[in-house]
């Protein structure tokens, strides 16, 4: 990679989206209509595609502000201090509805499944956040949020969404550097019909297998995975992670294929720990 001499300190990254409470437990498998399955192995912790992605770039930046929504209940509360201990800075709009929560599913095989409890809360423009720190950021993130605060994200040099928000980026209509989704997840996948202008980069994620890619400019390819660097333990945050890197990347002005490439770095060390935040690439690793 052309990436020698990293200089992280100077890459400003912030995410804008969303966060969730989540209660992990390992089973034998999935369970049937009727089943009772038993875990062998549980814990709980902030997660969600914003808090995933923010504390990636927090571990490739050495900082990372996190725009987000939180309910006003002690669930929130202690999201916002736990994930604030994973090292991202987090600004969170307080509401009066409760702070979502989601039980995930992990197999053997390192396969999730999640289901989500309650209203997904997302910061809007109106929200007394700092906004205008977006203004000197190099890359966002955006996972979740009201159309003006996808605009105050837009201030940032180079803007990353995530595809599962589709319907939201038709609505802001902003010029967006990069959409990522699941290549295999319906709720990612990417119309490029939908949208008014062309993203700058569309990248398809395909787990184990890599992925595709396209450019405004016309270029197309597809991407190797990066190996494990250990046995694979659980896939939970693993698209994130690479949409983290991916962002972070571009932000530092890597060209697309070092951006891909370190993107899935980092979502393969993700799926080589427990739970999204274990095995995360840091900047002290890319070296190595």
């Amino acid at each position: 990679m052309a990436s020698t001499g990293w200089h992280t300190a100077s890459v400003r990254v912030a995410v804008v989206g969303h966060v969730e409470w989540v209660e992990f437990a390992r089973v034998d498998r999935f369970p049937g209509p009727g089943d009772i399955v038993h875990s062998t192995e549980w814990w709980e912790e902030p997660a969600g595609s914003g808090a995933v992605g923010a504390v990636q770039l927090h571990k490739l930046a050495g900082g990372c502000t996190f725009f987000t929504a939180l309910g006003k209940d002690a669930t929130g509360k202690q999201a916002h201090l736990e994930l604030e201990a994973l090292g991202p800075s987090v600004k969170a709009a307080r509401r009066g509805s409760p702070t979502r929560r989601a039980v995930t599913l992990i197999e053997p095989n390192g396969e999730r499944t999640i289901t989500t409890l309650g209203e997904r809360l997302e910061p809007g423009a109106d929200d007394p956040l700092p906004w205008d720190e977006l203004a000197g950021a190099d890359a966002v993130y955006l996972t979740a949020g009201e159309t003006g605060a996808v605009r105050a994200a837009r201030r940032a040099r180079v803007l990353v969404a995530t595809s599962r928000v589709l319907e939201l980026l038709v609505r802001a209509e902003v010029q967006l550097d990069a959409v990522v989704g699941s290549g295999r997840d319906p709720a990612e996948r990417y119309d490029p019909s939908t949208l008014s202008r062309r993203p700058g980069l569309v990248v398809r994620t395909d787990g184990a297998r890599g992925g595709s890619y396209e450019t405004a400019d016309g270029r197309s390819g597809t991407y190797d995975p990066a190996p494990l660097p250990g046995p694979l333990i659980d896939t939970a945050g693993g698209g994130d992670s690479f949409a983290g890197g991916l962002t972070f990347a571009l932000g530092a002005g890597y060209d697309v294929e070092e951006a891909l490439a370190l993107g899935a770095r980092c979502g393969a060390w993700c799926v080589a720990g427990r739970g999204p935040y274990e095995g995360q690439l840091t900047s002290a690793d890319v070296g190595r």
